[in-house]
């Protein structure tokens, strides 16, 4: 057990769940300074056009590449709300079979959640218009499609048993990786947006973690916060260092040369893939050594042809009385279960005329 698995010592909420709060605040910051970086200041935005430069032929930010073809496959069958219904789906049917069925609603609900909060995200945040020649004022931030992908493999960490988490996270960030360069390659998002996408799936990952510990008292809730957080805040540092790149915005009066097309796409899904799997390390440390499965109450079973007593004990049918009704019942009902141990002597002692 680690320093979370229990209550706080104020009797509120457990050490693990303030924990994961805390984890959520500072995803949920990351999350509002990528936006204010990005969207509104000139700086942000010239690192996303030199990021994702526009196409020189057609408009738009599509890339000329043998990749883009892929890519909107990619996103098309990733789209397809059966293929989504599926996945969804799948979570639940991995909590309910591994007898993990908060987890595995907290999951779908997480889910569902993402896909809604992205939406109307790009409805209400606006992108100013800030005179950097290849920006526009059209918002895609944050992603839907990464946010998607990575809400669902944060949800099958819930559902999941500890030892399984990192098998399934290797080919978990491939797919999420791939989502993200396919979005900017197709040109339907920009780098910020797949930041966003990633940073929105974690902090709605962490409150599932958090609502888990308390409504079901989850044992071994220790976690690794300091190795956690550190990865949640190298975002921060990762977007510091990136603008330290960026030269002086282009005004849009002509009087300066746009950004030219390179390797900035490269560029951005190689940091765009780092990102990701810099989150979900982050995510696995704080919860590395937890098991979303609620405790099992209740006297020892025994097995029929086991070791030991065939028939249980019965001061494990009081203790476990005593813990499920509290003392008061069982201070009502403790002398009739001492008067019924001893019955099978009473009856030895009857006299031979009244048998």
């Amino acid at each position: 057990m680690g320093p979370g698995s229990g209550p706080s010592p104020a009797g509120g909420l457990p050490q693990g769940a303030l924990g994961y709060l805390g984890a959520a605040l500072v995803c949920a910051l990351a999350f509002v300074l990528t936006c204010r970086v990005f969207l509104w200041t000139p700086r942000g935005q010239q690192l996303d056009g030199l990021l994702l430069p526009p196409a020189e032929r057609g408009g738009g930010y599509e890339q000329q590449s043998v990749l883009t073809d892929p890519a909107k496959t990619l996103l098309a069958f990733f789209g397809d709300y059966t293929v989504l219904a599926i996945l969804v789906a799948s979570v639940l049917l991995v909590g309910v079979l591994s007898r993990r069925l908060y987890a595995g609603v907290a999951g779908v609900f997480m889910v569902l959640c993402a896909v809604g909060v992205a939406g109307l995200a790009k409805s209400a945040i606006p992108r100013p218009e800030l005179g950097v020649v290849g920006s526009t004022t059209h918002n895609s931030f944050p992603s839907g499609h990464v946010t998607a992908a990575m809400a669902l493999l944060l949800a099958f960490m819930l559902v999941l048993p500890a030892r399984a988490r990192l098998w399934f996270a290797l080919p978990g960030v491939a797919g999420v990786s791939a989502v993200a360069s396919a979005t900017m390659i197709a040109g339907w998002h920009r780098f910020s947006d797949v930041i966003g996408g990633v940073l929105l799936a974690e902090v709605l990952f962490f409150l599932a973690a958090a609502a888990l510990t308390v409504r079901r008292a989850v044992p071994g809730t220790g976690i690794r916060l300091s190795g956690g957080l550190a990865g949640v805040l190298g975002s921060m540092v990762l977007v510091a260092g990136l603008l330290l790149l960026v030269p002086q915005p282009v005004p849009s009066d002509g009087s300066g040369s746009a950004p030219v097309a390179g390797s900035g796409p490269f560029v951005a899904i190689a940091a765009g893939t780092g990102f990701t799997v810099f989150a979900v390390v982050s995510a696995l440390s704080l919860v590395w050594s937890v098991d979303f499965r609620p405790p099992r109450f209740g006297p020892p079973r025994v097995s029929p042809g086991g070791p030991g007593p065939k028939n249980p004990d019965i001061n494990a049918y009081r203790n476990h009385f005593k813990h499920m009704v509290g003392n008061a019942e069982t201070a009502t009902f403790g002398p009739w279960c001492d008067s019924w141990r001893h019955v099978p002597s009473a009856l030895d002692r009857r006299s031979p005329d009244r048998a």
